[in-house]
């Protein structure tokens, strides 16, 4: 218990100075037409979370060298297109590389089992790319992640499947970012390196889990963020958009943009939501697979028939700022 005050201590007071840091080198975030904010606030602040696992090898030693390598590497390149804007490319090939060292601390990592690899690899980097993409309101990427971890922490208890110390760390790393970021009026937004990192993270905690049980049904920890992206992507390629551009779709950004719910309301709802499907997962006396589909078949629907009702919100606003464009 000592140790995790003296780390929470120490989380706090790092990203206290980051918030100079970035003052100083005007490491912001400007509002645009993809924001779901109004002002200029600082950006990166989710290198507390980057900051938590090095801390967590500091107080706990290092016991997966190539893990905190890989989180390294790809923490550190998304603070750099925090700053200033890297290449896709450059990006992508680091972000593989990272994944390369997490399945070797899984212990998958096998040549001959190669087109397994490749469909971890475009898994992965799927879920690392949708959890940043998702970041884009207050308390959105900390609600989630509290939401994720603590039944990560649950699930441990029972099956032991990696060191506690690093999800209480990681926990403790998350709860001190909400601090800034869960609330109306944020200090600052987790930037791509909190977003990315956290997600890299969260998900070696998940597929260090499902390695170990053989359970895939432990994806329904992650099912609320799941359906919005896969659906919001299949909403856009019917509307033939290119889905690598930024965008406004997402169920929670019309809840907060035109709905007009306050951030924190909608970001409660993830994390709850999420919440109480996770801890369904683990403790309902149900077919665990007969319990995941029911879930994605009840999400989906709800999805569609919210989008249904609400979504021509969002094309009213598209044509207000195509008119005041003109």
């Amino acid at each position: 218990m000592t140790n995790y005050i003296i780390i929470a201590v120490l989380l706090l007071v790092l990203e206290l100075c980051y918030f100079k840091i970035a003052d100083r080198y005007n490491i912001i975030d400007k509002p645009n037409l993809r924001s779901s904010h109004s002002s200029i606030t600082i950006r990166g602040g989710g290198i507390i979370f980057l900051l938590g696992a090095w801390l967590y090898a500091a107080f706990y030693g290092v016991h997966n060298l190539s893990f905190l390598l890989g989180v390294s590497m790809i923490g550190i390149i998304s603070l750099v297109d925090d700053i200033c804007s890297v290449k896709n490319s450059v990006r992508l090939l680091i972000q593989f590389a990272a994944m390369g060292l997490m399945f070797y601390s899984w212990g998958i990592l096998n040549v001959d089992d190669w087109w397994m690899l490749l469909l971890a690899l475009v898994f992965c980097t799927g879920i690392i790319n949708a959890y940043n993409f998702m970041d884009g309101i207050n308390g959105i990427t900390g609600g989630y992640s509290i939401a994720m971890l603590v039944p990560l922490l649950l699930a441990n208890r029972q099956i032991g499947y990696t060191d506690e110390n690093f999800i209480v760390v990681a926990l403790i790393s998350v709860v001190v970012f909400c601090l800034f970021n869960f609330r109306t009026k944020a200090r600052c937004f987790a930037g791509d390196v909190g977003s990315v990192t956290i997600a890299f993270i969260i998900l070696y905690f998940l597929g260090a889990l499902i390695i170990k049980t053989g359970d895939l049904w432990y994806l329904a920890f992650i099912v609320v963020y799941g359906v919005d992206s896969v659906l919001t992507i299949c909403h856009r390629i019917m509307l033939k958009e290119n889905i690598t551009q930024p965008h406004r779709k997402h169920a929670y950004q019309l809840m907060a943009n035109e709905l007009k719910l306050p951030h924190v309301t909608v970001s409660t709802i993830y994390m709850i939501v999420q919440l109480i499907i996770s801890l369904g997962a683990i403790y309902l006396k149900v077919d665990k697979w007969w319990y995941f589909a029911g879930v994605c078949v009840v999400l989906g629907v709800s999805y569609i028939l919210f989008k249904m009702k609400y979504y021509h919100l969002h094309e009213e606003y598209l044509r207000s700022k195509q008119e005041a464009a003109k």
